[in-house]
């Protein structure tokens, strides 16, 4: 596969290691304030992730992140639990393009 060559997501939950947190705009938050998703903004106003070595710890009680607290386990894959209203890094994502996906290719 070349990096034209479009690639579908395989679930894996890799590209959700990240700290949500550090990714989410002010739009974001203005649209889950519009749609009153104050589970998300609670999220947000107390996780406070940060990097702890090789993973992600909060600094509310440094209790062990295995990545995005809104991803759930169905079987073998993840999913998003909020899919329909994520944040836009999440929208924007292009499976292969970043070293966190399985599917990244270096090219250099």
């Amino acid at each position: 596969m070349n990096a034209r060559t479009p690639r579908s997501c395989k679930r894996c939950g890799k590209c959700c290691m990240a700290d949500f947190v550090a990714y989410v705009t002010d739009e974001d938050i203005k649209r889950w304030q519009q749609e009153e998703r104050e589970d998300i903004l609670r999220i947000i106003d107390h996780e406070h992730a940060f990097w702890a070595g090789d993973h992600l710890l909060s600094s509310e009680g440094g209790r062990y992140l295995r990545g995005c607290p809104l991803l759930v386990w169905e079987g073998d894959h993840c999913a998003c639990s909020i899919y329909d209203t994520r944040p836009q890094v999440c929208v924007d994502f292009i499976p292969g393009s970043s070293e966190l996906c399985p599917q990244f290719e270096n090219l250099k």
